[in-house]
C-alpha cells in the first residue's frame, strides 16, 4: 500500500471525510431495512424472512397462512345404513371352523369292486360352516367289542377341511384277499364315530348310514384309512 501524504493537518480533514461517509452508508442500511419492514416485505439483514413479518405484525394485517392441502382420512367414512333397514351381515359360516359330524354331515357306504374286498365312506358336508375331518373314522359293526386300526401310511399332511357341500373320504378294507384273515362275519348295521381335535376325543354326534341288504363280510383284517380329500386316495392303499 502507499504511505499517505500529506500534512498533519491534510489528514486529519480527510479522515473526518472518511468517517462522514462511513456513517452515512451506515444510516442508509438501517433505513433500507425499516423501509423492508414496513413495506410487508418481512425481510431481515442478509435476505431472511422476520418471523413478525410471516405472523402478520409488520404490516398490521391478519396473519399470512400458507394454502395446505386439507388432512385426507386414510378410510372414507362408511356409507350410513338407512333407518329401518337392516345391518349387512357377513357370508354364512365365513371365518367359522367346526368339526365334523353325523349333525351336520351326511354319511353313505358303499361296497366297491375295486379294489378287493373294499368300501367306500362318503362324507358331505351338508351345514353352513365350514368343517374338519379330523384323523380317521372309528367303526363299528353290529355289538363289535375293538376298533378298527387306521392305516398310517394313509395320514395326510393337513387336515381335511369341508366347505358347506363339499365331500371327504376314507377307504375300508374289509377282509384280507389272500384269506389270512380271521373270524369272518357279517355286518348289519354300521356305526361310525368321529373324533375330536385330539386323537380318539369325542367329536359330535355319531352317523349310521344304511349297509345293502345282505349285509358288509369282514374279518380280523379290517381296517380304516384316514379321511382323505379325494375318492381315489381313499381307495388307493
Amino acid at each position: 500500500m502507499h504511505a499517505f501524504h500529506g500534512t498533519p493537518l491534510a489528514r486529519t480533514s480527510r479522515a473526518h471525510t472518511l468517517r462522514r461517509l462511513a456513517g452515512g452508508a451506515v444510516a442508509s442500511l438501517v433505513v433500507l431495512s425499516l423501509t423492508a419492514c414496513q413495506d410487508g416485505t418481512g425481510f431481515k439483514d442478509g435476505g431472511e424472512p422476520s418471523a413478525s413479518a410471516s405472523a402478520g405484525v409488520a404490516t398490521g394485517g391478519p396473519a399470512t397462512t400458507s394454502a395446505a392441502p386439507s388432512t385426507v382420512p386414510s378410510t372414507a367414512p362408511a356409507t350410513p345404513t338407512p333407518k329401518g333397514s337392516p345391518a349387512p351381515s357377513a357370508p354364512s359360516g365365513a371365518g367359522e371352523r367346526v368339526l365334523c359330524n353325523g349333525a351336520n354331515t351326511r354319511v353313505t357306504v358303499q361296497p366297491v369292486p375295486r379294489p378287493l374286498n373294499h368300501m367306500l365312506i362318503t362324507v358331505k358336508n351338508t351345514g353352513s360352516k365350514t368343517c374338519d375331518l379330523t384323523y380317521h373314522p372309528v367303526l363299528r359293526f353290529d355289538e363289535m367289542q375293538w376298533v378298527p386300526a387306521a392305516r398310517p401310511e394313509t395320514r395326510p399332511q393337513a387336515v381335511v377341511s369341508l366347505a358347506p357341500g363339499e365331500s371327504g373320504y376314507a377307504g375300508v378294507l374289509l377282509s384280507a384277499a389272500d384269506g389270512s384273515g380271521e373270524g369272518a362275519t357279517t355286518g348289519r348295521r354300521l356305526t361310525v364315530a368321529f373324533q375330536g381335535r385330539t386323537p380318539l376325543s369325542d367329536g359330535g354326534a355319531s352317523a349310521t348310514p344304511d349297509l345293502p341288504a345282505a349285509g358288509v363280510s369282514y374279518d380280523s383284517s379290517l381296517t380304516v384309512t384316514y379321511w382323505q380329500r379325494g375318492s381315489e386316495d381313499a381307495l388307493a392303499s
